[in-house]
């Protein structure tokens, strides 16, 4: 081998210096330290609280109380099944309509038809709100004195509308304020996924005597499976998670409880028990299995 080559092979293999060391640890050893700390480490406590009788005030109060938390949600909690069967409801309106409709809107997008950029940003912009936001802004819209209530011809307080106190509409009430969000959402996901899709492909269907929905539905969606894998899972995730929206509009006193809702109630409302922590739990397991299915079959296509 010639002193080139050495000098070569040896300058690609430096040694990372002192400095280097110390970026990498400070580049990798902050975010890991925060999220052991605000995630992990939380999450585990949560865990371990669901088995225990605790006020929340002194840790030598802590007692075990093994199942008897989670025998209680189960046996002795009516609202536990109100809550799973309204998380229910959230996911079947989000399956089959708020994620149909964004698909739609990315679909036409796409398309590039008359005005599209307009219409990615109007549709974009609910994404970067949060929740909290989001409630914010339809409270006021739907409030007594609010937008909608001016256009409905009921401006004055007297004559508006009970929107947010009527129990008989509250579920389309945070069901399509919710849909405002997720439509955006997925609409965004959907489009980065039909940007990396053949263009070719299209073109062999359309010559091949395909029509539009034939097309979308033999080349564009089989092509789209590892997005539509994504949208399932956030599907899932976004029906169970929320919270704040909820919280917003109505605050505790709301009908239509969640699961959410339960545990925040539970853990800032029951003393000498971890009821919050099972309802925390229970929520955490069933928002976990949509994530191990993607992870399951992101890495079963890998491995083919």
């Amino acid at each position: 081998m010639s002193q080139s080559a050495t000098k070569i092979r040896t300058r690609r293999r430096r040694a990372f210096t002192r400095k280097d060391i110390f970026t990498l640890s400070l580049f990798l050893g902050v975010p890991t330290f925060l999220h052991l700390f605000w995630v992990w480490i939380p999450a585990l406590a949560t865990i371990g609280l669901s088995f225990t009788y605790w006020n929340g005030v002194h840790l030598s109060d802590i007692k075990w109380a093994g199942l008897a938390n989670y025998n209680t949600v189960f046996t002795a909690s009516p609202q536990f099944y109100d809550a799973l069967l309204n998380n229910a409801y959230w996911l079947l309106w989000f399956t089959f309509i708020a994620t149909p409709l964004g698909v739609l809107l990315a679909y036409q997008v796409d398309r590039a038809i008359r005005g599209h950029k307009v219409y990615e940003s109007v549709y974009y912009i609910p994404v970067v709100l949060s929740l909290a936001i989001i409630g914010i802004i339809w409270r006021f819209m739907l409030g007594p004195a609010g937008l909608v209530q001016v256009l409905l011809g009921n401006p004055g307080i007297e004559d508006a509308i009970p929107i947010f106190g009527n129990y008989s509409i509250n579920t389309y009430v945070i069901l399509s304020i919710a849909s405002w969000r997720h439509i955006g959402y997925i609409m965004l996901l959907y489009l980065a996924g039909l940007k990396s899709v053949d263009a070719s492909l299209r073109e062999a269907a359309v010559i091949d005597g395909a029509t539009e929905w034939q097309t979308f539905r033999k080349i564009v969606l089989p092509a789209m499976a590892p997005v539509n894998t994504i949208i399932i899972v956030i599907t899932v995730i976004e029906s169970l998670r929320a919270f704040d929206l909820i919280y917003i509009l109505y605050g505790t006193s709301t009908g239509w409880p969640i699961l959410g809702m339960l545990v925040f109630v539970n853990i800032y409302g029951q003393a000498a028990s971890m009821l919050g922590a099972a309802y925390a739990v229970i929520l955490f397991l069933l928002s976990i299995i949509p994530i191990v299915f993607y992870l399951r079959t992101v890495f079963k296509e890998d491995i083919k």
